[in-house]
């Protein structure tokens, strides 16, 4: 080998070696413009985060107040002034009587008084019925007045066995409606039902009624009847007539005379079988309250001379059901018209008034005894 030859190799390996530091120097000098760029990236980067903490601490805040009105609703401060009359329906809810109150501007928005509310579980016993508010209280002022037993209006309690004549009496004097305009109300304003025949007598139901301000006579009645076609939805009144060979306004009034007649609920259904053997025998009834009813007097001695009275209601003279309702019947009574115990008795005697206390009895012979239990009882407590 010659020396061109080694000299040749040796200048091809100094060509590589700078190629190789050459390439070396460009790739430190590509990392030093990426360390740039990163460092510029960076920066952009913060500067970015810094905008964006700048704008989304402004939105923020609004957010905030947003969240803030959501959990604080809008609401008034102090008792509010004046008076406003709401009604609380059957069946309203926590959330539709803050409608009720939103609406009235009682309270400054519905959401304050459902909050307010949560922490009073009573609110849950609101009856139905009118109540007398204020204008512009704040929700926790509102919770508590409707709370308030005294901010209920007037609440009338309408006892089973009333006649429409004392309901009317008691509404007269209670609500200020003189007692000619309940004498003028017209039944088809009533919405009876069709087999009342247009007469109220046993269709006012029974049970507690606010007396709105300012309410006509008929608002006043029509409630009841409404309460009564509500009661009715409970039983099948068609069915079970039809099942005792009946109509539905025979149940009614056979309810109206067990009510009557019945000193405690526990004797009711046993005071309807004894309706139904007399009617299956052919036995007149013989009851005293029908009587006393076309009198329209209350009284548990009953004489000889009221008992001649000419009328369809003398069901001692008269077979079968008196021909109409005698007193307002509650549902109790009404079922025990449909459902009678079964029995054999023929006769029943209230031997003890005071006490509530019945007897009955299948003979005459029981019947003997029960009067003359009856007798003593009203020597002993005569009557005026």
């Amino acid at each position: 080998m010659n020396d061109d030859f080694w000299g040749e190799e040796t200048r091809r390996d100094s060509r590589a070696d700078r190629t190789a530091r050459a390439d070396r120097t460009e790739r430190t000098v590509q990392r030093k413009r990426d360390k740039r760029k990163k460092r510029g990236g960076g920066a952009a980067a913060m500067a970015a985060v810094l905008f964006l903490v700048v704008v989304l601490g402004g939105g923020g805040y609004f957010g905030y107040s947003k969240l803030e009105g959501f959990m604080r609703p809008p609401d008034y401060d102090g008792q509010g002034t004046g008076e406003k009359t709401i009604e609380v329906k059957e069946g309203d809810y926590t959330s539709a009587i803050a409608d009720t109150l939103f609406k009235e501007d009682v309270v400054k928005s519905s959401k304050a008084f459902i909050k307010a509310a949560e922490e009073e579980p009573d609110i849950q016993g609101v009856q139905p019925g009118f109540y007398k508010m204020r204008s512009k209280m704040s929700a926790a002022a509102a919770v508590q007045l409707i709370l308030d037993p005294k901010a209920r209006a007037h609440i009338l309690t309408i006892p089973e066995g009333l006649w429409v004549s004392e309901i009317y009496q008691k509404l007269a004097k209670e609500s200020g409606v003189p007692l000619k305009q309940f004498k003028k109300i017209k039944p088809k304003d009533l919405g009876l039902p069709a087999y009342a025949k247009g007469n109220p007598e046993g269709f006012l139901f029974p049970g507690q009624y606010s007396l709105p301000p300012d309410a006509s006579a008929t608002e006043l009645v029509k409630p009841m009847v409404d309460r009564f076609k509500q009661e009715i939805q409970k039983v099948d009144l068609k069915a079970g007539a039809k099942k005792h060979n009946m109509k539905p306004a025979e149940i009614i009034t056979m309810a109206s005379v067990i009510q009557a007649e019945a000193a405690k609920p526990e004797d009711q259904a046993k005071v309807a079988r004894v309706i139904y053997n007399r009617i299956k025998i052919g036995r007149n009834l013989e009851f005293d309250t029908p009587v006393m009813y076309v009198h329209q007097r209350r009284t548990i001695e009953v004489l000889h001379k009221d008992l001649e009275v000419d009328s369809p209601y003398n069901v001692y003279q008269h077979p079968g059901l008196p021909p109409g309702p005698i007193s307002q019947p509650g549902l109790t009574a009404i079922k025990a018209a449909l459902n009678p115990t079964p029995g054999d008795w023929i006769f029943f005697v209230a031997v003890d008034p005071v006490n509530q206390i019945t007897e009955f009895g299948e003979t005459e012979e029981d019947f003997a005894k029960m009067k003359a239990r009856f007798e003593k009882w009203l020597k002993e407590h005569p009557q005026p």
